[in-house]
């Protein structure tokens, strides 16, 4: 009890240094994630079209997602420097195997009826991917970077290694204090309820985009004057 008090006093002390590093912390995974997310989809897309790429793209991915984070940072450190670019960077690389994996789950588990539907109503491939494909894989594909997002939240606190900010900052200020055990929790308390927020955020937007929830809609919908 007297630690939650501790830290409550900490929030009261500090609300503005925490709000400043909640929103950085926020930020690098977001950036992240968008600009793995500009990268992997199109990568997802090429490999559900061209299988013997899918396996050398997956490989290379899971290296990477193998490789611990501080050393990823230490790595990219000696080229970049430090601070928030290239925190972002190494978030960027640990957000492509979510990305990739579920963008070519989706694409290739669209029923194949309907890709000939598309074709027989004479779509051009482009077309099919647009009006098809990326539809009905929307909700796997947000699947993917719901994964990337959590992911991302965790391993950006340790960007305070490096100078980038963030939580971590205010976490490592409490293993270097005396007894810091509230200052430890002021700073993890903020990242969990992040990652459980946008982890239950990104949920319910995956459960509005799901094909299988528009589809009893749609049913309900033309039920409903017959009854």
């Amino acid at each position: 009890m007297e630690t939650i008090q501790e830290v409550l006093y900490y929030y009261s002390q500090n609300a503005g240094y925490v709000w400043e590093q909640f929103y950085r912390h926020f930020l690098m995974a977001a950036y992240g994630v968008i600009l793995a997310a500009f990268i992997a989809i199109p990568v997802g897309i090429l490999i559900a079209r061209y299988h013997k790429l899918s396996i050398w793209v997956m490989s290379l991915a899971n290296i990477i997602q193998t490789i611990p984070a501080l050393a990823m940072l230490a790595v990219l450190m000696l080229v970049m420097g430090l601070g928030t670019n290239t925190v972002v960077f190494a978030l960027f690389l640990y957000s492509l195997l979510p990305i990739i994996k579920n963008t070519y789950t989706g694409i290739q588990n669209v029923d194949h009826a309907l890709l000939e539907s598309g074709k027989a109503m004479g779509m051009t491939k482009l077309q099919v991917l647009r009006m098809v494909e990326l539809p009905l894989a929307l909700s796997v594909i947000m699947a993917g970077l719901r994964t990337a997002l959590v992911i991302t939240i965790g391993i950006a606190t340790i960007g305070t290694f490096i100078g980038a900010g963030g939580l971590g900052d205010i976490i490592l200020r409490g293993t270097n204090a005396t007894d810091g055990t509230a200052i430890i929790l002021a700073g993890a308390i903020p990242t969990a309820l992040m990652a459980v927020i946008a982890d239950v955020v990104m949920g319910w937007i995956e459960r509005k985009l799901s094909p299988m929830k528009k589809r009893k809609g749609t049913v309900k919908l033309v039920e409903e004057p017959v009854v």
